[in-house]
């Protein structure tokens, strides 16, 4: 016997699809707009024709009306018909124009559209069950996640989140030895680096092209004869006794975070802190069926859960594992004392002690 169908609910739907569909092919064209600057021209908030914007970017005018008129579509821009001109919001212009804001999303769009482009391997890993590593996706991938991530960075982590920790912040001002295991491109090494000139700093990656554009960005930043860059996997890094061992953002990619755990027991100071920082999740999957939960649960299907299965354990914990299983993971591990120290919409900050 066949369903009953709702009119209403399959119009409904129908305009559901519509927007995915609409917000799937605008995730490229931000992207295109991040790269050509388009965005930035618009920086000002200022009224723009496409002939003007066009002219500030060095593109063609036809692509720009079509571009400019997707993004009025998407609530990105607005459009005024009387003068046929658009105009970049401020609160949009924070989002997608200035990098060095609060909350730089344009990486974000990046890094989506780095994790889509590898989406026919995915989809053979799921008649397979195989993984795919974290090094094998797009570029995107790498530099996306180093933009989104070191806004948060730079906003929540001096601030806010290391003195949440307990005696942490005096003990990296007197100078401490710390590990950022799982540094990627050493955002957060970074950051660490610049506030705490006493400390010395030690990012390890198993993904040679990152630590190689790790050294990079150190040097820009003035900060290499304090923050050095090595390729090790979470654990094979050398048992240094360190004050702090922190893991941002990296702890659910892996294949055996419960290793992972029991290496950095070994490798921390009896009196040491190891700070793990994941992506926000509550325990419940009820609780997480939102749309920052659809973003976490769709970059997981993507790119975590098939990077924690290409790797030995393949425990594939997934974005969203919550406090109650990252806690279960880290007292495997050796740690007697976990507790949530703090949190934002985006992420869990977790404090371990021996």
């Amino acid at each position: 016997m066949s369903a009953t169908i709702d009119q209403t609910r399959l119009e409904a739907f129908l305009g559901t699809v519509a927007d995915e569909v609409g917000a799937a092919m605008n995730t490229a064209l931000v992207v295109i707009g991040d790269r050509l600057g388009l965005y930035r021209a618009m920086a000002d908030s200022q009224p723009v024709s496409t002939a003007e914007l066009a002219a500030r970017t060095g593109t063609h005018e036809r692509y720009v009306r079509e571009w400019l008129n997707t993004q009025a579509a998407s609530g990105f821009v607005t459009y005024d018909p009387a003068t046929d001109r658009y105009t970049l919001p401020p609160e949009q212009a924070l989002v997608l124009a200035d990098e060095a804001s609060p909350v730089p999303l344009a990486g974000l769009f990046q890094s989506a559209l780095g994790a889509m482009l590898s989406f026919e391997h995915i989809a053979d890993r799921f008649t397979n069950g195989d993984g795919f590593g974290w090094h094998e996706h797009h570029d995107h991938v790498f530099h996306g996640i180093e933009r989104f991530f070191a806004g948060g960075y730079r906003t929540h982590l001096v601030a806010e989140w290391i003195p949440a920790l307990e005696g942490v912040e005096e003990r990296l001002a007197a100078g401490a030895n710390v590990a950022d295991v799982g540094c990627g491109h050493g955002a957060s090494t970074i950051v660490l680096a610049e506030a705490f000139p006493a400390s010395t700093f030690t990012g390890y990656d198993y993904h040679d092209a990152s630590i190689a554009v790790a050294r990079e960005r150190a040097a820009d930043a003035g900060v290499a004869d304090r923050v050095s860059f090595e390729v090790a996997d979470a654990e094979a890094y050398p048992a240094a006794g360190f004050d702090l061992i922190a893991t941002f953002d990296a702890l659910h990619d892996m294949g055996d975070p419960v290793a992972a755990a029991r290496h950095a027991r070994a490798a921390i100071a009896e009196d040491g802190t190891w700070l793990i920082v994941e992506p926000f999740a509550n325990d419940r999957i009820e609780d997480n069926l939102d749309p920052l939960g659809r973003v976490r649960y769709g970059f997981s299907t993507l790119l975590c859960l098939p990077g924690s299965l290409s790797q030995p354990g393949r425990l594939g914990l997934g974005t969203c594992a919550g406090p109650a299983r990252l806690t279960e993971v880290i007292r495997g591990g050796g740690f007697s004392r976990v507790r949530v120290a703090a949190e934002t919409p985006f992420n869990l900050i977790l404090e371990a002690r021996p």
